[in-house]
């Protein structure tokens, strides 16, 4: 329990979106100067994780949810529509600058990803965030791999790896079914990949 526990805190949907940036730096071919590349680790982490967070902390003590896991669908709602206003003030800032135009899709994805788990909330369905984000970064990569002609076979494996485990811990802390487990995987790599035939 406590291994798993751990999987889920290590690889949480606030977390990944810096994993993604760094593991983008280090395994796709670009060309932003390293000034740069800490600037946008910093607005990223800044963002994505920090102010989640703090928004998790200010509805908590306005009472809207019981616990920083907000574990029912009914709580989910107010923290899921911040999140996909989030990420998609974020991937418009990172879209409009050519150099950062990777992330900006990466988060167009991910907020695209978040209103589809939100319509399914409306038919009692918990779509697991964690693999959503999972799905997000294989579905990130996958096209990343396209676009550059680059061959990312093993950041993938990895991550398709950290994505059964995830999946698997999730499935043993009776946070989610097998059906939300495998929607949340889905539609982080079909959001992935319609942002980028689409933008």
């Amino acid at each position: 329990m406590k291994f798993q526990k751990l999987i889920s805190v290590l690889l949480h949907p606030i977390v990944l979106p810096t994993i993604g940036v760094l593991l983008y730096f280090l395994m796709v071919p670009h060309s932003i100067k390293s000034e740069q590349r800490f600037i946008i680790i910093g607005f990223v982490f800044t963002t994505t994780y920090l102010v989640p967070l703090g928004m998790l902390i200010v509805l908590k003590g306005l009472k809207l949810i019981h616990s920083f896991k907000v574990q029912t669908i009914k709580e989910r709602k107010i923290p899921l529509f911040l999140m996909i206003f989030l990420f998609t003030v974020l991937g418009n800032i990172l879209l409009r600058t050519d150099v950062f135009r990777d992330f900006g899709m990466l988060f167009y994805g991910t907020s695209f990803g978040l209103i589809l788990v939100y319509l399914f909330s409306i038919f009692n369905i918990k779509v697991s965030l964690h693999l959503l984000s999972m799905g997000n970064m294989v579905g990130f990569f996958i096209m990343m791999g396209m676009e550059y002609m680059t061959p990312l076979t093993h950041i993938l494996l990895i991550l398709i790896l950290f994505s059964g485990l995830l999946g698997s811990s999730r499935l043993h802390l009776k946070a989610h079914t097998p059906k939300e487990v495998y929607l949340g995987f889905f539609f982080g790599i079909i959001t992935q990949t319609a942002v980028y035939y689409l933008l």
